[in-house]
């Protein structure tokens, strides 16, 4: 009877479509979307409209700026993650199984930790040019010339050192899935090495490579730290010079729909360019490619190939920021620095564990619902990934202040006390950020195990007697926790090492430990930033080791 009558207001709400878990999934894909949709409302209805100050002073430069970053990232990315994924893949070489992996390290470290360690490194008091002048007896910069350090360029290599594994781990894996048969035809038509590369395993992985190089452009449009700390002026610094120094909420919506657009335009045109292209293996057997063994003067050049970026990507800053650490040891027992990782902890595993829920949640409720709106909202909320953290801070702090305020007046109405701001002052706006932000990495992993378990197992729950929920936890739950547990570690991972969102919504006198690395380094200050770097790069290193783990 107890059965009977639980079960019979879940089928009735069914037959009209409002279950409560369809309910919970289109509540969290509104939360999701809702700072983007505010962005888009604010920049076509700002309070100051400074579209066309935008556009007769700082907007072309800062558009033309992002766009030169973009492209030519993407395109250094696209080289070296794609020849690095060719030689490991088709080549044996020394050190090539260590390269499979090494090659992935530069995740590990954000890309504005890359700025700081190159500039340390090659400044004017930096060792490599204390050298120089040790060397040849040069007194002062008057007598020797040496590239500009924080300029465009220099930007362009650290942001390729960090964000070229993108390419080389989707690249990769596509080398990897293709068959030998294919090339040992085209070998015996006579085509050389770089024959076979150009007209086979280039195009058979240009899926893979546009979607790796996609994704470095839109890591590349959300950097603040790097482009920041090299002074270049692109979209994203644009959003804090007009938000915080020229006190202009509008203005910085309006630049922040420009770079949403950018990004929106990158998604479809990666999605596009893909639509009409299939490939398919039509051998009954597949058989990948046997490598070709080098040696001599070939095996060197495919080893200083590999050592190149990892050197650049992973060596380089680790070393710096690890020499800083040492010199610098009692820094380690900074409160400031303790108070920074606390904080770092607490917030990013709040978020963590909160976007894993609701990416469960939302999945198991589209998985239940039979109605459009669910199915159709599941696959949109990943936006939140491709936005950057400065696109959401606006469109999540100017709304939530709205709020904060009327609810502070609310509450003071009722009890005459003064209540402050709950929601903006306070780490709330903070984990809401990280949610919306890392969302999709919650969703997708939920949604990949899911689809893995046999809907027969979840009938059978229901037919003993098993309610939606309790069929979540004792039929899905145990089968999907491996991949729950891995998407947790992703995010909370990302919300470490996020930095523009962090800076423009954490409460009054809140560091993290990117926002302390990066305020710290920005006074030139590397010792104080080194510590709480570290700490940064060895989280990354988790999830790097996690990911390698996965795709051997």
């Amino acid at each position: 009877m107890a059965l009977a009558e639980t079960s019979e207001p879940i089928k009735r709400a069914s037959r009209w479509g409002v279950s409560p878990w369809s309910i919970g999934a289109v509540a969290i894909a509104f939360v999701v979307l809702a700072p983007i949709l505010a962005v888009l409302v604010m920049a076509l209805f700002p309070t100051q409209n400074i579209w066309p100050h935008l556009l007769s002073t700082t907007l072309p430069r800062y558009l033309i700026t992002t766009g030169i970053l973009m492209f030519s990232v993407g395109l250094i990315a696209a080289m070296v993650g794609t020849g690095a994924a060719w030689l490991v893949s088709r080549y044996d070489f020394p050190g090539r199984r260590s390269f499979e992996w090494l090659l992935l390290l530069p995740l590990a470290i954000p890309a504005y930790i890359g700025a700081y360690a190159l500039v340390d490194f090659l400044e004017y008091a930096g060792p490599v040019q204390t050298g120089l002048r040790q060397i040849f007896g040069w007194e002062t910069s008057r007598d020797y010339w040496f590239p500009e350090i924080r300029s465009l360029g220099a930007a362009i290599i650290v942001l390729s050192a960090a964000l070229y594994p993108y390419v080389y781990l989707l690249t990769r894996a596509a080398f990897r899935e293709q068959s030998a048969s294919a090339e040992e035809v085209a070998r015996s038509l006579g085509a050389g090495a770089v024959s076979r590369f150009l007209r086979i395993g280039l195009p058979l992985a240009r899926p893979a490579i546009a979607a790796g190089v996609a994704i470095v452009m839109m890591e590349t449009v959300n950097d603040f730290g790097t482009v920041d700390y090299f002074a270049v002026q692109t979209l994203t610094t644009g959003i804090f010079s007009v938000w915080l120094e020229s006190n202009n909420a509008g203005g910085a919506a309006q630049i922040a729909s420009v770079v949403l657009t950018l990004v929106i335009l990158l998604v479809t045109l990666e999605k596009t360019s893909r639509r009409k292209m299939r490939f398919f293996n039509l051998s009954t057997r597949h058989r990948p490619p046997a490598r070709v063994h080098l040696r001599g003067l070939m095996a060197f050049g495919a080893l200083l190939a590999c050592l190149i970026p990892f050197a650049v990507g992973f060596i380089l800053p680790t070393a710096v920021i690890l020499s800083h650490a040492i010199e610098n040891a009692d820094v380690w027992a900074d409160p400031a620095l303790l108070s920074a990782a606390w904080n770092t902890i607490s917030v990013g595993g709040t978020a963590a564990i909160l976007t894993v829920l609701l990416g469960v949640f939302m999945v198991y409720g589209v998985r239940l619902s039979g109605r459009g709106l669910p199915r159709l909202l599941l696959p949109i909320t990943t936006i939140g990934y491709a936005a950057p953290g400065a696109v959401l801070a606006v469109g999540i702090l100017i709304p939530l202040a709205f709020l904060d305020h009327r609810l502070a007046d609310l509450i003071e109405g009722l009890t005459g006390r003064p209540a402050g701001l709950i929601l903006t002052g306070s780490a709330f706006a903070l984990v809401l950020a990280y949610c919306v932000r890392f969302f999709a990495i919650a969703q997708g992993a939920a949604d990949a195990a899911m689809g893995r378990v046999s809907p027969n197992l979840a009938l059978a729950a229901r037919s003993l007697g098993r309610n939606q929920t309790q069929t979540l936890g004792s039929v899905y739950y145990p089968l999907i926790r491996a991949s729950i547990a891995s998407a947790l570690l992703l995010v909370f991972v990302d919300c470490v090492k996020e930095l523009p969102a962090t800076l423009l919504l954490r409460p009054f006198n809140f560091d993290t430990l990117a926002t302390r690395v990066h305020e710290q380094a920005s006074l030139e200050n590397l010792g104080n930033a080194s510590p709480a770097a570290v700490l940064v790069i060895l989280v990354g290193l988790f999830a790097v080791g996690l990911l390698a783990r996965a795709n051997r």
